[in-house]
């Protein structure tokens, strides 16, 4: 599936992704029990074949008995298999990882999303496929997507999602703007027991004279001169010279190049006659 066809998905709604074919997959995708590997060396078919993952996270290999697997990405249990070929076994072994059978990925998609939930997910997922999976992100969203990870296992925790509010979370932040443009960088892997929560938008207002005033979701940067032209500009009795600003319950004048807060009510008031 190509990555414009899933970023199409954050925004149309909910399609399963197909997993990936063997060789495709990303080397960061990490390896966990019931998957089965195909590990190749080149030139060496007796130590190539099939190996699946064993609950407890290794597999046997040829020669080497025990290689943990379990946590680790395809390139890091290649560098394993060859680091240990060549102590005492072959001379600059040629070594390559891939997935054959995918195990099962629990992933929960939380926060301003169509369908959040739970979903059960096969092969190396990204962030847009996970999205899409939840029927792409709400009109309420935010700019800004967290990944929540727990860095220790919790007792009786594993059918539950990751807050925010976690404490042993390992939070990772995204720019929603970022992958909705297709920025690589922004679509991350994911992986098993992960957390995606989709903030809730901040929200400013704008008031007074101007043609479509309301509560409207707040950007970083944002000026007030961006935010009344949100509200649809002034009306003809509006002034764009003439405005205030609410903050925290203090008022004040504001110029057009005011960067907007969170919270803020914008007052656009009635030009001199």
């Amino acid at each position: 599936m190509s990555t414009a066809l899933l970023l199409a998905l954050l925004f149309v709604g909910s399609q399963q992704a197909p997993a990936p074919a063997p060789g495709s997959i990303n080397a960061n995708y990490v390896v966990g029990p019931q998957d089965v590997l195909t590990v190749t060396v080149f030139n060496e078919p007796q130590l190539s074949g099939r190996f699946r993952v064993e609950n407890d996270g290794q597999f046997n290999y040829p020669f080497l008995g025990r290689i943990q697997a379990g946590g680790a990405t395809l390139a890091e249990i290649a560098a394993i298999v060859t680091s240990r070929l060549a102590d005492g076994y072959l001379r600059d072994p040629q070594v390559t990882v891939d997935v054959e059978q995918y195990r099962s990925q629990n992933v929960f998609v939380m926060g301003e999303v169509r369908a959040p939930g739970r979903y059960t997910l096969t092969g190396s997922v990204t962030l847009v496929e996970a999205l899409a999976q939840a029927g792409s992100t709400a009109p309420t969203a935010g700019t800004e997507i967290l990944i929540l990870r727990r860095t220790r296992p919790v007792t009786g925790s594993a059918g539950s999602p990751t807050l925010p509010e976690d404490a042993d979370a390992d939070v990772q932040k995204v720019n929603l703007r970022d992958l909705q443009a297709g920025a690589l960088s922004a679509n991350v892997t994911i992986r098993d027991g992960d957390t995606i929560f989709v903030p809730r938008a901040e929200r400013f207002y704008v008031t007074g004279h101007v043609r479509s005033p309301g509560a409207y979701a707040f950007e970083l940067n944002l000026t007030v001169l961006q935010a009344i032209s949100l509200a649809g500009g002034p009306t003809d009795r509006g002034s764009n010279r003439r405005l205030r600003i609410i903050r925290r319950q203090t008022e004040f004048d504001a110029k057009l190049t005011d960067i907007v807060q969170p919270g803020d009510t914008i007052i656009v008031r009635q030009r001199w006659l």
